[in-house]
């Protein structure tokens, strides 16, 4: 099998390296057959991938010992759910399901591009191809997914308990899902760039591309979050690792890419700063990629020491020269149609939202490779801690809520004072009635924050609701249907926009629940013997009698608490400790006791064998409103993305205005 396997991803190579070919050589000469043999190129290498990704799945079942990947992540007790998920547990196994994922998309950019766009597919064809060329010579000459060992062991060291969780099994397929998404806008810029063709024809080819692995990366952090959140036993969900980091970079820039792209086709404006966001999310992405193999810094997330390094750095640094390159030779005819006619329109407001997502993106890079540029400079890594991205992202995080809703409000080219009045009185009447609860909460330091996050977050939701409201309105009055039939009108006929405003309340729900978090939490850490009553941040914790079991897996110790709040005991929480005996790795079992206004967050430290329990509790508030922050910008994302029906006529054609809205 692991011939068959070795043999499938070099035939996956042969293939890309002949679609490249094929597809340049149509290009060149202009012959649409060559451009055909290149797409059935792109299906050869989705067949032979998708064959090695079969061959390294049986193996994992099979309990193939022989083959290094499978002893190294994967024993005989494993159950057959973690041995599925052992394939990206690896090194040589995750590039394997990062080159899987970029053929399926391959494939479909081929499928839905059969009849348009033809004049750019040669060169999105010999792009995309190119990516396959470098992944499938890194999986066939480099790491192979297919190595073998000998002698064969017994059994083999079984996967990291730590990743023997749920939102492992689907964490790091969403982020590669969205890495690889990332590569079809860069492919079509490029395409757009080489032929010449910049007109609006590749902004609206990778619209849906461009949400949906924006969508993709948001659900893979949200998982990852909660991964950490519950499997770490620290009480928190966001460390600033830089492999969280390298997540996040190329969302943030992607971010503002959707905001900036609507500047270009409504206005004609940020072409060539759009071509630089593309261009830099992608090559994010790629350095995502990079920094999880190249073992330049440490990480619960990364793969350890890797000979990888230098040829993901090889190959950003060929993107960067060629792309920006490119984009150079190309200025002349990336010049804006329009320019900026005021400071207070919304196509500044889109271009002050993007300032602030790349110098977060660029603050977030600059921390997270601090460390490796000191050790360059001075010999020495030195660490960037949590404090300097919470002191930078905290006040950038509070602007962008406030551009959330602000933006939706403010007109094209510019507005009128008398209608900024008109459109910003109720949001402003509910953000000076949100200050009240603000100022009881914000009592000193940084609970200002809090306060400031909590008063500008209901001045954002009344924005968002407001619009909404509008829409609904002239719909029910002048065009003659019903209230439900209204609202369902709304988001049919302008799914990208409404879909938009869902996400935006998302975004709300998750600054101001970050903002809360960090300024309300509390922690302390008790030791109970059995019997005993102790007592964290108005809530009493019962030590009600330690468990020991043991059996081929792991060890466990466990406690159950009595958990109660003036007296009233209101759960039972029953946190543990697991020793893995294969690896010898202990792993927390943490308890957690969730209202929507807090968590109760307990972790077990240790169990003596007289009975003393030594936990640690934290009080999270408002954890709950950060899980369905996420899940709403998810359910607004699926709404823009989502096909529309036939367009129809507008209601009242003739009454919208010169911005695109329907007057009140």
């Amino acid at each position: 099998m692991t011939l068959v396997g070795r043999a499938a991803l070099l035939l996956a190579f042969a293939a890309a390296l002949y679609a490249v070919g094929a597809a340049l050589w149509s290009r060149r000469k202009g012959r649409r057959e060559f451009l055909a043999s290149a797409e059935r190129g792109v299906w050869a290498v989705f067949a032979t991938t998708t064959t090695a990704v079969v061959v390294m799945w049986i193996l994992l079942l099979s309990n193939r010992f022989d083959v290094a990947d499978v002893a190294g992540y994967s024993n005989i007790t494993l159950g057959w759910r973690y041995k599925i998920t052992a394939l990206w547990s690896s090194q040589a196994g995750s590039l394997l399901l990062w080159m899987w994922f970029l053929s399926i998309a391959a494939v479909l950019v081929v499928l839905t591009n059969r009849k348009r766009n033809r004049e750019l597919m040669p060169v999105v064809v010999a792009v995309l191809m190119g990516i396959a060329v470098f992944f499938t010579s890194v999986l066939s000459f480099i790491t192979s997914p297919f190595a073998t060992i000998s002698p064969v062991p017994a059994d083999g060291r079984g996967l990291n308990p730590l990743l023997q969780n749920p939102y492992m099994e689907s964490h790091p397929p969403l982020l590669y899902i969205g890495y690889v998404g990332l590569s079809i806008p860069f492919a079509f810029a490029i395409a757009a760039l080489v032929t010449r063709r910049l007109d609006s024809t590749w902004i609206t080819s990778i619209r849906r591309w461009t949400i949906l692995s924006w969508m993709f990366l948001t659900i893979g952090i949200i998982l990852g979050s909660r991964w950490a959140y519950e499997e770490l036993g620290w009480g928190g969900y966001w460390a600033w690792d830089p492999v969280e980091n390298a997540a996040l970079m190329p969302w943030l820039v992607a971010t503002a890419f959707l905001h900036s792209v609507m500047v270009q086709e409504r206005r004609g404006m940020l072409r060539i700063w759009n071509m630089v966001l593309v261009i830099l999310t992608f090559t994010l992405a790629l350095f995502g990629t990079f920094l999880t193999r190249s073992g330049i810094l440490s990480s619960v997330h990364a793969f350890g020491e890797s000979t990888l390094g230098p040829y993901f750095l090889a190959l950003i640094v060929v993107v960067l020269a060629g792309s920006f390159a490119l984009l150079i030779s190309r200025l002349s005819l990336l010049r804006s149609e329009n320019s900026l006619e005021s400071y207070v329109s919304r196509e500044a407001i889109f271009l002050y939202n993007n300032l602030l997502l790349v110098g977060l993106a660029f603050a977030v890079f600059w921390g997270t490779m601090f460390p490796v540029l000191t050790e360059a400079v001075q010999g020495e890594k030195i660490t960037v801690g949590q404090g300097f991205f919470n002191q930078v992202a905290a006040p950038i995080g509070l602007a962008l809520l406030f551009f959330t809703g602000v933006g939706p409000l403010i007109p094209w080219r510019k507005a009128s004072p008398r209608e900024l009045r008109r459109r910003f009185m109720w949001p402003l009447v509910v953000a000076a009635v949100a200050v009240i609860p603000a100022l009881y909460f914000a009592q000193e330091g940084a609970k200002w924050w809090a306060a400031l996050a909590i008063v500008l977050g209901a001045f954002t939701v009344a924005c968002i609701l407001g619009e909404y409201w509008r829409g609904i309105r002239v719909r029910h009055q002048l065009g003659g249907i019903s209230w439900p039939g209204a609202v369902g009108q709304l988001f049919s006929r302008n799914r990208r926009r409404y879909g938009g405003y869902v996400v935006h309340l998302g975004v709300v729900s998750i600054i101001v629940a970050i903002a809360c978090q960090g300024a309300f939490s509390t922690q302390g850490d008790l030791a109970l013997r059995t019997g005993q009553t102790g007592e964290v941040a108005g809530y009493q914790f019962t030590n009600d009698g330690g468990t020991r079991t043991r059996d081929d897996h792991k060890m466990s110790v466990g406690v159950a608490l009595g958990v109660s709040e003036d007296g009233n005991r209101f759960t039972t929480l029953n946190p543990g400790v697991d020793v893995f005996t294969a690896q010898m790795q202990r792993s927390s079992e943490v308890a957690v006791d969730t209202s929507p206004f807090r968590d109760v967050y307990v972790v077990l430290v240790g169990l003596t064998p007289d009975g003393l329990a030594r936990i640690s509790v934290f009080i999270n508030p408002m954890m709950m409103w950060i899980w369905i922050g996420g899940l709403v910008m998810v359910l607004g994302s699926i709404i823009a993305v989502w096909p529309s029906r036939r367009p129809r006529a507008a209601v009242v054609p003739a009454a919208a205005g010169a911005d695109g809205r329907v007057p009140e």
